[in-house]
């Protein structure tokens, strides 16, 4: 259920007038603390700093960390002053509140960027002076970021060296609190030998790694798997680390905790145990789907959760915060409240064995999914079955179908005001700029509201920059910022140079494809990457001309920053959405030129279709090193210790971007547009459509989808066996190969676009 912006504006202005509300548990969000002394914390920035900008950081920033500089409530705080000539210093009340200080610093009087595409630190010799003290505090308790999918989407093949500069891209990005979810199965595995169970019922319940998001939230089991040793060793090391350095910076870490959900073979060892199996999920059956769930009230709930909390305690500390999903995208046993009430409770209780202090993180997800089924009643049952101020919700799609304003702020419990963004990791230019402008800041003044924080809660990352860099700069912001200038300003700092074109460029992107109103979701539904069909949905929420302009203005900027690595990410990346759109251009003339029977027409369009735009296309993005299908493929291989893990991880990578599923269950959920699967995957898939359509033209048949399917469907599992290797290295010039597309397809893309 969303609500219109007027509305929500409106209530917060009777909040305003009503006063702010100090509810009790406020005080225990502000205890949450970093566990790492501030010594250390200072510490922790500086080497983030030498990591960053090398030898000099040493010299140009001088770094502490006193947490009494923190506002009411524990709201993190950074001031930065001029100290010895060319020595800038900063303070901050945590090492997240120090970091985000410098990268203030960076960005406004540097001119510099630092994202996941690219990182721009063009440094004049000696740092300007900062004219005058600058103190900011944040007005978010928690700026939170992940999401349970993200491990699965983003994060599955990642080595130390790419978590080490994640770590501290959210450090920069002001992230004070992070899931930490890498290595839990090692433990469960702990948990349930010692519980009885053997290995091979073990290795039935697990995932394959790409698909462990979903196993972790009761959705899936066996698919993809099982998993080697190694992964298990390897998982742990890492997590070691990842919780290291997050603590050493300050932030708070979120470890699992027991949502309900159990293997099979716990009813082996247990036959007494009350378990119900949930029915299956998102088009699998119960091969791969349909969990077991404890009861509540069997002592067994209590004996796994609090078991494997505390061992997970033992292994790794705790910042008191846990994170479990019951019912994601499962519908429960039963809608009275009082189950529901036991159900949270027992979750909690679970916590609590293992931890007095625990506090409980829980995604809010289930309530927009299906609210149906989650009517009031049932939301309250489920909140409340928890103490006030014991459990944080996350509003996790808050930029589209906020659940707070008609739920009374979760009835009492605190919530963080998320932006979800991105479904899969999808490639497409895509955001709701305006709705996470004011949402946060309405959110905050809504009537006695609970709102603790903001966060990023995106499936997938490494996409759409801008939008993540617009969000986290918003977490220490009062009130919202001046768009237009803002993007001006996003530019000249990320290519390191201003170019009044590529501001003009991003303008029109701005208020475009990155200005979608009402409910957005961001599944790309471009027929590029969705299997063909005669009833593909071409319809977009914005003008496609602007992005053929916005296009045309990059390409012109080229002379000019032709040597920036953002630029060059970005140049691909909008080329690509044009070309996105202009195949949306073809299919519309090969449907039409097949209903009217036309094959010269439907030869014409669809060969430019299938020879020459998407070879193009597979080229332009095989030149950047960021846009590689290789590159992902190769992540999976680097984890493999002996060629049959390379085949299971080989499976898991290929598979979750095409099929997702034996069967293609959520076919091409998780789509992207890589060099390499461009050609091999989608462009097969086009042009088996194409000559299949042909074929009927020429025997007087009519067009049979499920015939089509069927067929097409030996084409996706072909590619996900073919065994072929892809280059994980960039090949080609891409500023020649992009100007090459748009002399050839520019023309006829604005004709079109109009």
């Amino acid at each position: 259920m969303a609500l219109p912006w007027t509305w929500l504006l409106l209530a917060a202005a009777v909040a305003a007038a009503a006063g702010p509300s100090r509810p009790r548990w406020r005080s225990r969000m502000g205890a949450l603390q970093p566990a790492a002394e501030d010594a250390r914390q200072a510490g922790a920035v500086q080497e983030l700093l030498e990591r960053l900008l090398g030898p000099r950081a040493a010299s140009a920033f001088s770094v502490s960390v006193n947490r009494s500089l923190a506002g009411p409530g524990g709201l993190d705080t950074y001031r930065l002053r001029s100290g010895a000539p060319g020595v800038v210093d900063v303070a901050g009340s945590s090492g997240v509140a120090a970091a985000s200080g410098v990268y203030r610093y960076l960005k406004d009087f540097c001119g510099c960027h630092v994202s996941w595409s690219a990182t721009q630190l063009r440094l004049p010799d000696r740092l300007p002076p900062v004219p005058t003290e600058i103190s900011v505090s944040s007005p978010n308790r928690f700026r939170f970021y992940q999401n349970v999918c993200t491990h699965s989407y983003s994060y599955v093949w990642w080595s130390w060296d790419r978590w080490e500069r994640e770590i501290d891209w959210m450090a920069l990005h002001g992230i004070n609190m992070a899931l930490a979810f890498t290595g839990q199965e090692a433990i469960w595995q702990r948990v349930y030998l010692s519980l009885g169970l053997n290995q091979s019922e073990i290795d039935e319940y697990f995932t394959g790694p790409a698909f462990l998001a979903w196993n972790r939230m009761g959705n899936l089991h066996t698919w993809a798997g099982p998993l080697p040793l190694s992964w298990h060793l390897k998982q742990l090391y890492l997590q070691y680390r990842i919780l290291e350095r997050m603590r050493a910076l300050g932030m708070l870490t979120v470890l699992p905790a027991f949502s309900g959900h159990v293997p099979r073979g716990i009813l082996r060892v247990f036959p007494r145990v009350n378990a119900t199996r949930l029915g299956g999920w998102s088009h699998f059956d119960c091969t791969y789907s349909c969990t077991y769930l404890l009861s509540p009230e069997d002592p067994m709930f209590q004996v796994i959760g609090t078991l494997f909390l505390k061992e997970m305690i033992k292994e790794f500390g705790t910042d008191h915060i846990y994170s479990a999903d019951t019912f994601n995208e499962m519908q429960p046993l039963s809608s009275k409240p009082t189950y529901l009430s036991k159900v949270s409770a027992a979750v909690f209780r679970s916590m609590t064995g293992a931890d007095p202090s625990a506090v409980w993180l829980m995604q809010g997800w289930l309530f927009q999914h299906q609210p149906d089924f989650w009517q009031p009643a049932q939301i309250r049952a489920l909140l409340q079955g928890v103490p006030l101020g014991r459990m944080i919700v996350l509003d996790l799609f808050a930029e589209s179908k906020p659940v707070y304003p008609w739920t009374e702020s979760f009835y009492g419990q605190p919530f963080i005001w998320c932006m979800l963004q991105n479904f899969g990791g999808n490639h497409g230019l895509f955001g709701t700029v305006e709705a996470i402008n004011q949402g946060p800041f309405v959110a905050r003044n809504f009537l006695n509201s609970t709102m603790v924080g903001i966060g990023l809660t995106p499936e997938g990352i490494e996409q759409n920059d801008m939008i993540y860099e617009l969000m986290t700069d918003l977490g220490w912001h009062k009130k919202p910022v001046d768009l237009q200038q803002w993007v001006a300003e996003y530019a000249t700092q990320r290519y390191g140079a201003r170019s009044t074109q590529a501001m003009a460029a991003w303008q029109l992107l701005l208020w475009s494809v990155y200005n979608c109103s009402g409910v957005c979701v961001n599944h790309n539904r471009s027929p590029l990457v969705r299997r063909p069909s005669l009833r593909m949905n071409t319809e977009l929420w914005y003008n496609q001309s602007d992005v053929y302009e916005a296009w045309r203005l990059l390409q012109s900027s080229a002379r000019e920053l032709g040597n920036s690595s953002a630029f060059h990410y970005d140049l691909v990346d909008v080329t690509r959405q044009a070309m996105q759109q202009l195949v949306s251009q073809y299919y519309l003339e090969i449907k039409e030129a097949f209903q009217d029977h036309a094959l010269s027409q439907l030869l014409t369009a669809g060969g430019v279709l299938v020879y020459d735009l998407l070879p193009e296309l597979d080229s332009l993005l095989a030149s950047d090193g960021r846009f590689l299908l290789g590159r992902w493929l190769e992540a999976a291989r680097s984890v493999a210790t002996s060629d049959k893990e390379v085949e299971l991880y080989d499976l898991n990578a290929r598979n979750q971007l095409t099929l997702w599923g034996p069967n293609g269950n959520i076919l091409d959920y998780a789509n992207k547009q890589l060099g390499g699967l461009v050609l091999d995957y989608y462009g097969v898939r086009w042009s088996l459509f194409v000559s299949t359509l042909v074929e009927c033209l020429n025997t007087g048949t009519p067009f049979n989808q499920n015939q089509f399917n069927q067929a097409v469907f030996q084409v996706e599992r072909g590619f996900i066996y073919n065994g072929k290797r892809y280059p994980a290295r960039a090949a080609g010039n891409t500023l020649e190969i992009a100007k090459k597309i748009f002399l050839k397809y520019y023309p006829s893309a604005m004709k079109r676009g109009h």
